[in-house]
């Protein structure tokens, strides 16, 4: 059943097989002009096809025009009398509305200003989810799934979207990963209603085999986002390396048919950064060259995420669709110094030995990253601190749809009890992505989230069962990880 909103209930008529008149000379008549908005990006639209209709015999006639870059449109010879004029789009359609129409009456062939616009995002949030109180904050999710290989609307797709709660209790912080599931309609339409305001989203869209990636998605302050998805054909998997000594199972690349092209550079300047690694999460990389410019082959068809990184600029991630006709994408990274430039720091005194980190620190038992240490690291992200103590690796879990962190166990890798401040990270997880239902701790995407290497005092990383008693994840037989944050306790 195809599932669409509309805002009203009239159609405009269109004239089979009837042409366009002709706007280059001007005609009998009035002139009937104005500006296509956005208001859900607050941009003029451009692109619109404009149509105007008598309000009474709409199949007497019918005037076309299509709005500029600047969403201008101009309507010439239209005769005296009521008429009803509207506008095609496809962001209309991306947003499951029906054709917005007003009337137009026009006397003694005076000129008429007749601006039109997309519905602002409140009353297409109410038009979907239904009214709502005052206090109600929750944000609406719209878009349309396609295929990949020829952008026809996919039919029957399960769009999932989950994010991160994190609360804090008497005997710890919790961690929650709520979730919505929509199905899309026979337009590959579909909606979210009840998603949280502001923070980032992890989307997904599925149906059998074919698959979008896990990609992020930013909530706008208005509490309304639509967005495209293209799914992509079932692809195949190739054993790349393995988790080291943690593990004989081998990491799994999805490998696929599509190719993605572009350039990377400095945001500064706009001169190439050669070296530059490109990536599909899960997926290939490849090196840009030395005029910044790079080739993905063997890349997923479908949206996915690309991740690029250089040595002395911040990482940057984005969505990205891999179609047949995909333009260049043109990657623009900051230096770090830029990037923290634009961050405030407010300096509290730090605690020298934080909860008897140093008097530990003598026992041998475990190993620790002093201050001094983490900053000769100098870590773009707080996960990173990990990647190179032995026994650790940060790896993207295929099953979780996201990064962890695991120790080396007695019976293979394991997630380590994670404490932050000596509170315990876990919570519990039951959903349609994550499989199964458990206790869970923090993972790497948490940390790098919640907070910054600059924040970091001290961090404890203990195997086995040789954390201290109150530091220790009952039965588990992994280790734990302690992080002394400059945060309030």
């Amino acid at each position: 059943m195809r599932v669409v909103i509309l805002i009203v209930v009239a159609f405009l008529a269109r004239i089979g097989g009837a042409q366009a008149p002709d706007t280059t000379h001007k005609a009998a008549g009035a002139v009937v002009s104005g500006v296509v908005h956005d208001s859900l990006a607050h941009a003029p639209l451009a692109g619109a096809i404009v149509e105007l209709v008598a309000a009474d015999n709409p199949g007497s006639f019918a005037l076309t025009a299509v709005s500029d870059s600047l969403g201008r449109f101009t309507l010439n010879g239209v005769p005296d009398g009521r008429h009803v004029i509207g506008f095609f789009h496809p962001v209309l359609d991306s947003i499951g509305l029906g054709t917005p129409l007003r009337e137009v009456y026009v006397d003694r062939s005076k000129p008429v200003r007749a601006d039109l616009a997309i519905p602002s995002a409140r009353r297409v949030r109410a038009a979907i989810c239904g009214s709502r109180s005052a206090r109600d904050s929750s944000a609406v999710l719209v878009g349309i799934v396609r295929d990949a290989s020829n952008g026809a609307p996919a039919e029957g797709v399960t769009v999932v979207a989950e994010w991160v709660e994190i609360s804090f209790r008497k005997h710890g912080l919790s961690r929650r990963v709520p979730h919505l599931v929509a199905l899309t309609g026979d337009n590959g339409w579909f909606a979210m209603c009840n998603v949280p305001s502001a923070g980032t989203l992890a989307l997904i869209a599925s149906r059998g085999a074919d698959s979008t990636g896990l990609i992020e998605v930013r909530i706008p302050p208005g509490g309304f986002l639509r967005h495209e998805l293209f799914l992509g054909p079932a692809t195949s998997v190739i054993a790349e390396g393995s988790y080291d000594s943690l593990s004989s199972q081998a990491r799994r690349i999805h490998a696929g048919t599509g190719t993605l092209s572009g350039v990377v550079v400095a945001a500064m300047n706009g001169t190439p950064v050669a070296g530059a690694q490109v990536s599909i999460t899960d997926g290939p990389q490849t090196i840009a060259n030395a005029q910044g410019e790079w080739t993905l082959a063997g890349a997923p068809g479908g949206t996915r995420m690309l991740e690029t990184r250089a040595l002395g600029f911040y990482p940057n991630r984005r969505r990205v669709d891999v179609i047949s006709d995909a333009a260049p994408v043109s990657v623009s990274l900051s230096t770090l110094k830029a990037v923290l430039d634009t961050v405030m720091i407010t300096a509290r005194r730090i605690n020298p030995d934080p909860a008897g980190f140093k008097s530990r620190s003598r026992t041998g038992q475990g190993r620790y990253l002093t201050p001094q240490d983490i900053a000769k690291m100098q870590p773009l992200t707080v996960s990173d601190l990990f990647r190179s103590v032995p026994g650790l690796r940060v790896e993207f879990d295929s099953r979780a749809l996201d990064k962890r962190i695991f120790m080396r166990g007695s019976n293979g890798p394991c997630q380590p009890a994670i404490y932050v401040n000596g509170l315990p990270m876990t919570g519990q997880v039951a959903d349609s992505v994550k499989s199964g239902v458990g206790v869970v701790t923090l993972t790497a995407d948490d940390l790098d989230t919640w907070m910054r290497p600059n924040d970091v005092t001290g961090i404890e990383i203990y195997p086995g069962e040789t954390a201290p008693v109150e530091y220790q994840q009952s039965m588990s037989g992994c280790g734990s990880i302690l992080i002394w944050t400059r945060l309030k306790r």
